[in-house]
Parts: C-alpha cells; structure tokens; sequence
C-alpha cells in the first residue's frame, strides 16, 4: 500500500533529521550498497544469457551439438542467477530489511535474543522521544 502525501514528507522529513543528528548511523542502515550488487549482478546475468543464446545458434550454425548444449547451460545459469538477483534487490521505494531485523512469522532467521530484543527497544524509544521532542519544538515555533 502506497503512502499518502503527507505520510511521505513526515518520513523526509525523519530522514533529514536522522542524517543531521547522526550521519553515521544513517548512511549505515540505507543498504545501498547490496542494492547496486544485485543490480550489477542482474545486469551481468543478462549479458551472460545473451552469450548464452549467441552460443547456441552457433552451435546451430555451426553443426556442433555440444556448442549448443553450452549456450543452453549458460542460459538457464545466467536466467536463475538474474532471478535470484532481482528478488534479493527489492522494488524502488520499498525499505530493504535491516541487518538486525527479525524475520517475518514463517520464514527462517535467525531471532534476536532478549538482551539485543532489550537494547533495540531502548534505541527505538530513543529515536521515538527525539523525534517527538523536534516535532513538539516546531509546532512550538510556528
């Protein structure tokens, strides 16, 4: 489900203030760079499935089965790793998942322990006060 308007400036806007208060942290959970991997990695996979099908009609051509056989493999290689590639990468705008971040009910992960369970309540009530703490402090001033 798509955000509304104002659902979108409120998140901006917590993201200018999380890269103004802490830069470090921030640019830490953005997770570009596994993003630009799978990215590479798709777009590798498809060269490799065009090599893939050049190898097969050359084969064709060529009148040498096993050529065509090779281009065939390296095909369905390059299709399954393009595949995998694209559902690990994420749709544009979609939040990829955190390091530390549970997995969903039903799928395997590994669970967070209740001392790190512990620890991350305390950061998000952290940031939560911080961020009503701005918000009250703009309301204020306006």
């Amino acid at each position: 489900m798509p955000l509304s308007e104002h659902e979108q400036r409120m998140l901006e806007q917590m993201e200018r203030a999380l890269y103004a208060e802490d830069p470090k942290f921030a640019s830490a959970l953005e997770g570009s760079g596994l993003r630009t991997y799978t990215r590479r990695r798709v777009y590798q996979s498809v060269a490799g499935f065009l090599v893939g099908i050049a190898l097969l009609m050359g084969g064709m051509i060529a009148k040498q089965p096993w050529i065509s056989v090779v281009g065939f493999l390296v095909m369905l290689a390059c299709a399954v790793l393009a595949v995998t590639g694209w559902r690990k990468a994420g749709k544009p705008g979609e939040a990829a998942p955190a390091a530390g971040a549970p997995s969903a009910p039903g799928t395997p992960g590994r669970r967070l322990s209740r001392r790190n369970q512990a620890k991350r309540g305390k950061v998000m009530d952290r940031i939560e006060e911080r961020w009503q703490r701005r918000r009250d402090e703009q309301q204020g001033g306006r």
